[in-house]
């Protein structure tokens, strides 16, 4: 089975966490938007989006279509993923917590975005300015750190495995490499500042990167680069 993901063709955004489960799993799956064969491409979203009989439809990109199934929000694909694909624990409890770290994750990537849109996603970077200069002052000195150190006790509290749970990589553990990534790129001098307050963090974002399917993909041109239309984005008035 190919799955098929439908998320916007130019960022990596949210669609980016279900990206590397597929992609470390070496899973056969088609990037929607970004294939340019009939029926496929951004046109394919937005019918799906618009279609009001749609018993289950989905709120927003991105979202996973597996079989019958039309699945969205990211931590609801992954939670479908990780267990099709050796990327979540076995047992029940396992993957209840790997569900509320991920959920966790979300939660941090909501307040990511809200550093350049504080005020509202329908207005422009700079008409929302001073407001952005404010949500990121307190978003580098408060937020980074109550999440980043919530996030590097999971991970020595599970012990010597350098994961976030159990012996193996799970979906988390992709998604917190993306985390580290992205505020690398967003927020530079305060990510190099900070490294050595989170080195299990630190060491499980190289880790993962080293990974030989990960690391095939973040030097393929599928791994689109960061840019400032995502979530993460460089401002770098934002950070001085």
């Amino acid at each position: 089975m190919i799955y098929q993901l439908y998320y916007w063709p130019t960022i990596q955004g949210r669609g980016e966490f279900v990206r590397l489960a597929l992609e470390a799993a070496s899973a056969d799956y088609l990037d929607v938007a970004r294939e340019s064969r009939p029926g496929m491409g951004v046109a394919a979203i937005m019918p799906l989006l618009a279609d009001k009989n749609l018993k289950q439809p989905p709120f927003a990109p991105p979202f996973l279509r597996s079989g019958n199934l039309l699945i969205g929000q990211t931590a609801n694909i992954l939670q479908y993923l990780g267990p099709r694909h050796a990327l979540a624990p076995k047992s029940e409890a396992g993957r209840l917590w790997a569900h509320q770290l991920q959920l966790t994750i979300a939660d941090f990537v909501d307040e990511v975005h809200d550093t350049h849109h504080p005020i509202a996603s329908s207005l422009y970077y700079h008409e929302q300015l001073p407001e952005a200069k404010r949500r990121t002052q307190h978003f580098l000195a408060e937020r980074i750190p109550k999440y980043l150190g919530y996030f590097e006790n999971v991970i020595r509290g599970n012990g010597k495995s350098g994961y976030s749970i159990g012996r193996s990589l799970t979906y988390v553990d992709l998604s917190l490499f993306q985390i580290v990534a992205g505020l690398r790129y967003a927020f530079a001098k305060t990510a190099q500042r900070s490294a050595k307050k989170y080195p299990h963090l630190i060491e499980l974002h190289n880790r993962v990167a080293n990974r030989p399917t990960v690391a095939a993909y973040l030097a393929s041109p599928r791994r689109i680069p960061f840019n400032e239309y995502g979530v993460f984005r460089h401002y770098p008035e934002l950070e001085a």
